[in-house]
């Protein structure tokens, strides 16, 4: 009986929201983005402070014109800066990458622009190297958010500018991007 219930409002639900997805925009998409991923933190003393250029590969689902989901992957680029270690400049380098899942919600503001939000799961993997020696430093899975804007450039191609902040351990990484957005569906 308690399955029973569950499955129940599970149908009502579908019943209802059935004819708002199939009537709006569904469909497979694909896209990517280049941009600019900053990095600031402490460690151990060393204090970093570095941007690095990024880019991200990305496809999901859109569920109708407002819902979607979404994987890919993030590369942050190479973080290089040279810290004083005892008087002595060492030149260290953090690079990180990882796979994201999560959804989007979007918001038209008008026939061809509209804004954005996502957030989700990323996994992770980061490496510090300081002269010249490399260690995988970490590999986790952390929550990512953000948002920005698209513009329809026709039915199936969109411009896109957005912020996104990743949630690395204790560690927060920003990284502002334009790109593309190709859909299936329209």
């Amino acid at each position: 009986m308690h399955y029973t219930s569950r499955s129940f409002a599970g149908m009502a639900l579908a019943t209802v929201l059935a004819p708002a997805v199939v009537s709006a925009d569904t469909g497979l998409f694909i896209g990517g983005t280049i941009g600019n991923s900053h990095l600031e933190e402490d460690f151990s003393g060393l204090d970093f402070d570095a941007n690095a250029n990024a880019y991200r590969l990305f496809g999901g689902f859109q569920l109708g014109d407002t819902l979607g989901i979404e994987a890919g992957y993030q590369n942050f680029g190479d973080f290089s800066e040279s810290v004083d270690v005892f008087g002595t400049p060492v030149l260290s380098r953090v690079s990180g990458d990882g796979w994201t899942l999560g959804g989007t919600l979007g918001i038209p503001l008008a026939p061809r622009i509209s804004l954005f939000g996502r957030a989700g799961v990323f996994f992770w993997d980061a490496d510090v190297t300081v002269d010249g020696f490399s260690v995988d430093v970490a590999e986790d899975e952390n929550p990512y958010f953000g948002g920005g804007a698209k513009v329809d450039m026709t039915s199936n191609l969109s411009l896109t500018g957005d912020w996104t902040r990743y949630r690395l351990d204790d560690i927060d990484a920003d990284v502002y991007s334009i790109g593309f957005l190709y859909s299936f569906g329209n």
